[in-house]
């Protein structure tokens, strides 16, 4: 498996490792999955995201080209701001969902672990057929990332930098140091709460993620980023998102702009016959990844694609696609969970409220 530049120090500390998309990371440290996820709600967690992909597209077309190739519309952005986007493919649905940020020359795209290879390459091909001239490079190896997450990050953070964060917005960046390692901070995340995300280099990473614990932060594994993301109506990519998604079906419909985009046709105006939406059991029993769901005749109407019991309200919720006639905030349906249908009721997201 590969391994981050804050594997030995996740080891070390006790971390319960696990393999994810190809890489040994830590599901959970000491305090396990709900503290940590309470932890960044009501203060400042710290995650390791060094296995998501960066890839950087350069070049004066870069604009033109990624404007063409992703949902989002980066003309929208100035240097040092960023946005949530998605990348098409050629039958209406997606190859990943991607952090993208303008830099002065170029863009940086950060990529799911597990799709990065599939990115870079068709990137790259759709580059080479349209003839642009942008250059698709693979900054993966070149970065370290964590993640500073929860209502008190930006108070323990700007104690450390030599920076002021109190005027940095959300989905904007700029670079700095920390104990002399220098440091790009973007106000971003994937937990619903106030946080940065830290792209440093890769040597670095022992010592940022060291002063940044020892500050106060708690360290945090993909259990809780799980169920931060979940809890706060966020979609991850092979659960909710996958090839087949047409995201106009979805509650991130405004990712998609009306312009020109890579498999434009056969993604516009889709007939949507299942929608995603928010499920709220309303017994005991948690909806996992591919149960079904059934309406009042015991009649198969939509798949949940995942769920949890937040470790915030202690309410069992999930995502699912479920047939348009009952996708209306109230309608009432069953999830089937060991043979037996558990009550649910469809809700708007996020599912708790800061």
């Amino acid at each position: 498996m590969k391994t981050t530049p804050l594997h030995d120090t996740h080891v070390a500390s006790g971390a319960r490792m696990v393999e994810f998309a190809g890489w040994d990371m830590p599901i959970h440290f000491d305090r396990g999955i709900n503290e940590e996820h309470i932890a960044v709600r009501h203060d400042v967690g710290l995650f390791d995201v060094s296995h998501m992909g960066q890839i950087r597209v350069l070049g004066s077309g870069a604009e033109a080209f990624l404007s063409y190739a992703t949902l989002n519309d980066p003309a929208r952005l100035r240097p040092g701001r960023a946005q949530y986007t998605m990348l098409p493919n050629d039958r209406g649905g997606l190859i990943d969902d991607l952090y993208l940020y303008r830099e002065t020359e170029s863009f940086l795209i950060v990529a799911n672990a597990a799709n990065t290879a599939e990115v870079l390459a068709h990137l790259r091909g759709l580059a080479n057929r349209r003839g642009d001239d942008v250059h698709v490079v693979d900054e993966s190896a070149t970065w370290a990332l964590l993640a500073l997450q929860g209502p008190g990050s930006a108070l323990l953070l700007e104690r450390q930098v030599d920076a002021d964060l109190s005027g940095l917005k959300k989905n904007r960046s700029l670079e700095t140091r920390l104990s002399g390692c220098p440091l790009k901070l973007t106000r971003t995340g994937y937990t619903g709460e106030d946080g940065f995300e830290i792209f440093c280099h890769p040597t670095d990473a022992p010592i940022v993620w060291e002063i940044l614990v020892d500050a106060g932060a708690v360290p945090c594994g993909l259990g809780a980023r799980d169920t931060l993301r979940l809890e706060a109506g966020f979609p991850l990519y092979g659960n909710e998102l996958d090839a087949s998604t047409n995201p106009l079906c979805t509650p991130f419909a405004w990712v998609v702009k009306d312009k020109p985009f890579f498999g434009r046709e056969a993604m516009w105006n889709p007939p949507c016959d299942r929608r995603l939406v928010g499920l709220q059991l309303l017994d005991r029993g948690i909806a996992r990844h591919g149960y079904r769901v059934l309406d009042d005749e015991g009649t198969a109407v939509g798949e949940v694609t995942s769920g949890t019991i937040s470790p915030l309200t202690r309410e069992s919720i999930a995502f699912a696609w479920l047939d348009s006639a009952l996708c209306e905030t109230g309608t009432t349906v069953d999830v089937e969970i060991r043979g037996r249908g558990v009550a649910a009721t469809v809700v708007s997201l996020p599912f708790f409220s800061q």
